[in-house]
């Protein structure tokens, strides 16, 4: 994904419900099968094939129909955002008071309505921080920006 494309979102474009299916695709890494997606997030295969179909034709996913869905280029930038925001924002409510687990719980229930925008600012005074309760924190694509703005 290119400079230009990665400046256009704003980390607010999908429903909660379709971040966990981006999230789960790129924890499961290469072609996922639909089923095993179903599975994994408990819906009806029904309902997983329509929603896999949207974000293909948003162009988060590659879909082929039998085979199993993987993520695109802008489906994997999005992803990685969307990795980067988990992480951000549950090692800021670690600072007050929440423990680990209570802060990955409670983040997963907002973080679908919190802006790339307001992310990046919450990292800046962060100091960037390089590893979250989750897991390591990307800072690529935020210093890039902060450095061009």
């Amino acid at each position: 994904m290119n400079e230009q494309s990665y400046h256009e979102f704003t980390g607010l474009e999908l429903s909660p419900r379709k971040v966990d299916y981006l999230k789960f695709i790129l924890e499961k890494g290469g072609t996922v099968k639909t089923t095993e997606i179903s599975a994994g997030l408990q819906v009806d295969p029904s309902t997983t094939t329509k929603t896999l179909n949207e974000l293909a034709s948003a162009g988060y996913l590659n879909h082929v129909p039998y085979r199993g869905v993987d993520l695109t280029e802008m489906g994997e930038a999005y992803t990685q955002f969307l990795i980067r925001r988990h992480r951000i924002l549950s090692l800021l409510l670690t600072h007050y008071g929440l423990s680990s687990e209570e802060a990955c719980s409670e983040v997963s229930r907002f973080e679908a309505f919190v802006s790339r925008d307001a992310v990046n600012k919450i990292c800046s005074s962060m100091g960037h921080p390089m590893f979250g309760v989750c897991g390591e924190i990307s800072h690529e694509r935020c210093l890039y920006e902060e450095k061009h703005d």
